[in-house]
């Protein structure tokens, strides 16, 4: 800020195990996004390192971390960013198109059924104007699962909702994180959306103040 370092994290410690889902909470500007963003590799800490697998992500090259992020990763943003003049299944398409792991008729298959998994396969043709907030958010679901990745990361995925559809897409991402057996981790001012997930870290002033897991066993 200026000619005043800011330091947004200090001395942040999290494990995300395979397969589990993690609950970040906290105020605004406690480093939330911040640290969801390292995690995506799309910032490098100037101190630490973010590691997968045991591999270092923070020292790849930009072209190397891209390429990760766009095969490991899937991102859910508050504000859906889908292209106004795209098709929901050619919202969807896109970072297959850039990965290029896929034949186009494979993609466009696995990008209709992606659709399918968040029950909009009838709205594959509809412009993202034609689509009702709750749609947006899980057609950019959708979007963040069609190159099968291993963690998605969702940064306010409800926040942008009414209770009552934000509750659904809660439900809804939950459900395909089983499904698809993904780990998740998930920036939320929703008690009811964390109180879905394993466990749940809270920050503030860019320190973890508080963690806890769920006792599944009283399910």
């Amino acid at each position: 800020m200026g000619k005043v370092r800011l330091k947004v994290l200090k001395d942040v410690s999290l494990r995300v195990e395979d397969g589990t889902s993690v609950a970040i909470m906290g105020p605004s500007g406690a480093g939330k996004s911040t640290l969801l963003h390292l995690l995506a590799g799309l910032d490098t800490p100037t101190q630490g390192d973010v590691l997968w697998e045991g591999g270092s992500v923070s020292k790849l090259s930009d072209a190397k971390r891209a390429e990760f992020r766009n095969r490991m990763i899937g991102i859910v943003f508050q504000f859906y960013h889908l292209l106004p003049e795209l098709t929901a299944l050619e919202n969807i398409m896109l970072p297959g198109l850039v990965s290029r792991q896929q034949s186009p008729s494979a993609l466009r298959h696995r990008a209709s059924e992606c659709l399918g998994q968040v029950g909009l396969r009838t709205r594959s043709r509809h412009r993202p104007r034609e689509l009702s907030g709750g749609e947006q958010q899980r057609v950019a679901i959708a979007r963040a699962l069609v190159n099968r990745p291993k963690m998605l990361l969702c940064d306010e995925p409800t926040g942008n909702l009414d209770s009552k559809t934000g509750g659904e897409v809660a439900s809804l991402l939950m459900g395909l994180q089983r499904q698809e057996r993904l780990s998740l981790v998930v920036v939320t001012h929703e008690t009811e959306l964390a109180a879905l997930t394993d466990a749940t870290i809270v920050l503030r002033d860019g320190q973890i103040v508080d963690e806890s897991v769920a006792d599944r066993s009283k399910h």
